[in-house]
């Protein structure tokens, strides 16, 4: 159910449904798909279930039914595929009756636990109606934070969406009762089909023996990365530094890791994101496909079911097409970390051989079994490989397994240094993730536990993307009021670095940075280079108008945090507002930001006796407010 590689045609037949999703993890791609098996089960005869950077949202008034699928990301933010899109749809010159006689329903996937709720699917929402378009059925909101993840709302909100279809169109969906009773006993074919070829028959490695190219081939070769590959790796970093920032004895692992690339230096800027496609683990990736009964020296090809076949003189000169299946595994199919699917749990129950697995499996893929599963998969952080240990007499063709295990994603952090002071390095503040499962299990997560692994200057290269992130670079006239506790430094310690910087040639704003962690002796991320910017003429020094403030909400009774700082320093703050300053936030996306923000509120009330939502909603739209969080 991949999005095709070209833009579709405007069809305006009665007889397709068209679902647009807009994923940013992998969740609402889920989800869309799974709305366009349900739809073709349903018998309907034309389905297309694409992402919505590849479809051209000038051809959506010659839609009849469309389904949206998004989630939220950040602090409200749409995912990046839906930024074009939306774009798009807030034209001006787009009235009223546009897309009058379009049927539509959205649903969205978020977390109750952020201020913005599924905010990019009511925005959708919203402006479909306003554009014309006419609900089918009411937005559904998936929520993370139910006790079945976004599927305990998904499930009843497709049920009300087939309904509504087959009364306005009986035609679209003339097999509903397959999807309202569904049979396991119809397995349907895989979408992809995997062409295998000896050791003897395939090129050496020495062929695909540079780094970048092999990780761009794999991804191109992959069903769930194709339409989602940046290229090749833009850089091969070596870790030239990896420093422990804890104490040893502290509960956290916070880590500061310099990657450097020898040859030139790096293009970025501060406020960008390091993307890094982690390694997974030999041992696991063997285990793997020793427990599916593959042969990891084999060469594979994977392309769509159906197409064209592929001709001896096109194999000759294809040989590069060509990948070791062990290769591809290692580096597309995460077998390691991410957990599986509840669409894997129903193929699976297809080929379980003994009675109590197949009736097991059949439990989990049921409505029935969705909050058992959601604690035995999600709440567990089961692995692919897990999973298939726990059910022995499961063996999956390949192809269902290359088509339903999770891509191998790469893994995005805050640059956490300035190009101006370290032109061919970037430096990371990287928390060691690792945690507890409700049953006791240990689980670490795959990207920093392998970073941590690496020694400075060893042979192995990472791969590296450099994305914009959503902290612009401010100029060095406009005044800086940064709020960054625990890792949400890591930004700051790059627009610090910046403006010292910049300040030895140029004259520059003030700085007050508000810092929070839990105690000054574990886990005082920086203290030495925060601390030796508040001298004489540093960045954050008082004399020039900066300041630099810490919260240790942990070493008194009482708790401390960064927003009680903020509403300390309201003298401070007001007058760099006043001044002109813009405001950036960065670090946990749980409560801090909220917290933050109505800190900022009741200055600007207290001291200004603004209407503070009027104030902060000037200063967003003039670039000056930016929040970048992660969970």
């Amino acid at each position: 159910m991949s999005p095709p590689p070209s833009l579709p045609p405007p069809l305006p037949a009665t007889g397709r449904l068209l679902v647009l999703y807009a994923s940013q993890t992998g969740n609402a791609m889920d989800a869309a798909e799974r709305v366009g098996r349900e739809a073709e089960r349903g018998g309907c005869p034309a389905v297309d279930v694409l992402s919505m950077d590849s479809f051209d949202p000038s051809c959506l008034p010659g839609e009849r039914s469309v389904v949206f699928v998004v989630s939220t990301t950040g602090q409200g933010d749409p995912p990046d595929s839906m930024k074009g899109f939306w774009r798009y749809l807030r034209k001006k010159e787009l009235g009223a009756r546009w897309l009058e006689g379009l049927r539509y329903a959205v649903f969205g996937l978020g977390d109750s636990g952020y201020q913005k709720y599924n905010f990019a699917a009511k925005k959708i929402d919203r402006r479909l109606l306003q554009l014309g378009a006419e609900q089918t059925i009411k937005i559904g909101l998936g929520n993370d934070q139910e006790s079945s993840g976004y599927e305990g709302a998904l499930d009843p909100w497709l049920l009300s969406l087939w309904r509504s279809l087959n009364q306005e169109n009986l035609s679209l969906l003339p097999r509903i009762s397959d999807i309202i009773n569904p049979s396991l006993n119809n397995l349907g074919d895989s979408k992809i089909e995997v062409v295998y070829y000896s050791s003897d028959d395939a090129p050496q490695d020495s062929t695909v023996s540079d780094s970048k190219k092999l990780i761009e081939r794999a991804c191109t070769m992959s069903p769930a990365l194709k339409f989602h590959n940046d290229g090749e790796p833009q850089y091969m970093l070596k870790m030239v530094t990896n420093q422990r920032l804890t104490k040893e004895d502290s509960e956290k692992d916070v880590r500061h890791f310099e990657l450097e690339n020898p040859s030139s230096a790096i293009s970025y800027q501060v406020g960008d994101a390091l993307e890094i496609l982690p390694s997974q683990d030999p041992s696991a990736v063997n285990a793997f496909i020793e427990r599916c009964n593959l042969d990891p020296d084999c060469y594979i090809m994977i392309r769509a079911k159906g197409g064209d076949e592929v001709s001896k003189c096109s194999l000759v000169n294809g040989m590069m097409d060509r990948m070791k299946l062990k290769t591809f595994v290692a580096l597309t199919m995460d077998v390691t970390s991410a957990s599986p699917r509840r669409y894997f749990f129903e193929i699976m129950s297809y080929f379980a051989t003994a009675e109590h697995e197949k009736e097991r499996l059949q439990y989990f893929a049921s409505p029935e079994g969705r909050e058992d599963l959601y604690k035995y998969n999600q709440k567990e952080s089961r692995t692919v490989l897990e999973v298939l240990e726990d059910f022995p007499s499961v063996h999956m063709p390949f192809e269902w397994l290359v088509q339903l295990t999770p891509p191998l994603k790469k893994r995005a952090f805050s640059v956490s240094s300035s190009p101006l002071a370290h032109p061919n390095q970037i430096h990371l503040t990287v928390s060691v993730v690792s945690w507890l499962t409700p049953f006791k299990r240990a689980r670490h997560g795959l990207c920093s536990t392998w970073l941590v692994g690496l020694s400075p200057n060893e042979e192995k290269l990472i791969p590296c993307w450099i994305h914009k992130g959503s902290l612009p670079p401010p100029h060095p006239s406009v005044p800086l009021v940064l709020i960054g506790p625990g890792t949400g430094c890591a930004p700051f310690r790059a627009f610090v670095e910046e403006r010292a910087a910049q300040s030895v040639r140029e004259p520059t704003a003030p700085v007050l940075f508000f810092f929070g962690c839990r105690n000054e002796d574990n886990d005082f991320l920086y203290k030495d280079l925060w601390l030796k910017h508040t001298q004489d003429k540093g960045v954050l020094s008082p004399k020039e108008g900066g300041g630099f403030f810490v919260a240790f909400s942990r070493d008194q009774p009482q708790k401390v945090y960064v927003q009680h700082k903020i509403k300390e320093q309201s003298a401070r703050v007001w007058n760099l507002l006043c001044s002109g300053a813009a405001i950036y936030v960065a670090g946990s996306s749980t409560k801090m930001p909220a917290d933050v923000t109505a800190a900022l509120e009741e200055v600007v009330r207290q001291k200004g006796g603004e209407a503070a939502s009027g104030w902060f909603g000037k200063l967003e739209r003039a670039g000056k407010f930016n929040i970048e969080t992660w969970s």
